[in-house]
């Protein structure tokens, strides 16, 4: 067992000096793949960093709790493990589960614990105004959906000519899948695109009705909002309804190695949207293999999927997190931190080009500027396209529109307030 990696059941005693991090993991399941391709990226780039001294002296810890990824599960290991680890603190949860996250929003704020939805989560909770203690780090679901739109209207031609297209989204029966329904009627009232949603019940292996559905439609494009075994069964049944793969779009959960070489031949030209790129030639990747990987202490237990996109994933969350700390330490002391305490370092974060270079982890993570009023510091997805073998980025930044997004955001954040009894911190935009 990797040092560090332990049972939340063992009560080894650790040094003083330690930050903990509470790992609510899933390694079972219809969602392995996701799981431990993240939580071992994100493991294994705290092992580098704790081969480099830690953070300024502080080594990292954690534990782990199996959820596969249900809810009640995940609720019961946040209990189990947010009051720290035999003296060291807890940092921050990162459940990687929109229903472990709407589970445990206010059980955060109680505990003044910060709860990290790379990616995912409530888009609500991108005004800290109201969420003080969630982070959806990098992308919030509106943005992501808002982000494809521009995509196809630049394949289109301009926003314009988006009324002259027919977008199908075919999403994951879930509330992680409905929880960008409102904002694409949205999107496509402000535009004039037609609009048909289609839901694919959990776990998503029976989708021929749906296809059925699509085929009848006849769209430009699908957006595909899946998530685990939902991606492959969707590619290949596109190509049975004969629907071209290339028109297909990948969400955020929709753009993995898992998602599409499951599915053959068939995946060749599938595209998708990223935050970061898979690969393994960024600097801090190759300290990783050096450190941790060639050293025979990756928590992989396959590791080819070293420099995989759910890999690279839980490594760019390692760095925010760590960063965070990092950050956090600067004003409350070289030491190990409080939850309240590593929230203000999330909340101040600012990630520019220099500070990712320095990082080894320029091109890998977008620049991120966060603060009490934005909580998601980012919005920006780049495309890329399977060629059978490897994802290629086949774009530049694409970004949201977040000015048109952030009256839904505060109104959505309001109504969680007011029905909550939640009187909202007095921040404006930066």
């Amino acid at each position: 067992m990797i040092a560090g990696l332990l049972s939340s059941s063992l009560t080894t005693a650790y040094a003083e000096g330690e930050q903990y991090f509470p790992l609510q993991s899933y390694r079972v399941g219809p969602y392995a793949a996701g799981g431990t391709g993240f939580f071992g990226g994100f493991i294994d780039y705290m092992q580098h960093v704790n081969q480099q001294g830690g953070v300024n002296g502080v080594k990292l810890v954690w534990s782990e709790c199996e959820t596969e990824y249900e809810t009640e599960k995940g609720v019961e290991c946040y209990e189990r493990l947010k009051g720290g680890l035999n003296g060291a603190p807890a940092a921050a949860t990162n459940p990687l589960s929109v229903g472990i996250a709407y589970a445990t929003l206010e059980r955060s704020r109680k505990d003044e614990l910060p709860l990290i939805t790379i990616n995912h989560g409530a888009t609500a909770s991108t005004d800290g105004r109201v969420f003080p203690y969630v982070f959806p780090l990098q992308l919030n679901p509106y943005s992501e959906v808002s982000a494809i739109v521009n995509y196809i209207a630049e394949k289109a031609g301009g926003k314009d000519k988006l009324a002259d297209v027919k977008i199908a989204t075919l999403y994951h029966g879930s509330p992680y899948g409905t929880e960008t329904n409102s904002v694409l009627e949205l999107l496509s009232k402000e535009y004039g695109f037609e609009l048909k949603l289609l839901e694919v019940p959990h776990p998503g292996n029976e989708q021929q009705a749906q296809w059925l559905q699509i085929r009848r439609f006849q769209p430009d494009w699908v957006i595909l909002r899946g998530w685990g075994v939902m991606n492959p069964v969707a590619i290949k049944t596109a190509k049975r309804y004969g629907f071209p793969v290339d028109r297909i779009i990948g969400n955020i959960w929709s753009n993995s190695e898992e998602d599409v070489r499951p599915a053959g031949d068939t995946a060749k030209g599938f595209v998708s949207i990223t935050t970061h790129p898979a690969g393994t030639d960024f600097p801090v990747l190759q300290g990783i293999k050096a450190s941790v990987v060639d050293a025979g202490k990756t928590d992989l237990q396959d590791p080819s999927r070293f420099g995989t996109v759910y890999y690279n994933l839980g490594v760019v969350n390692g760095i925010l997190n760590v960063e965070a700390v990092r950050l956090a330490q600067e004003k409350y002391g070289h030491k190990p931190l409080t939850g309240e305490q590593v929230r203000w370092g999330f909340e101040n974060l600012n990630l520019d080009n220099e500070r990712l270079e320095e990082l080894g982890a320029l091109g890998l993570v977008q620049p991120l500027e966060l603060s009490c009023y934005d909580h998601e510091g980012g919005g920006a997805v780049r495309f890329q396209q399977w060629d059978g073998q490897a994802w290629q980025v086949i774009s530049d930044w694409v970004q949201a529109d977040r000015q048109l997004l952030r009256p839904l955001i505060d109104k959505a954040s309001a109504q969680y307030a007011q029905e909550n009894g939640i009187a909202p911190r007095d921040c404006a935009p930066i």
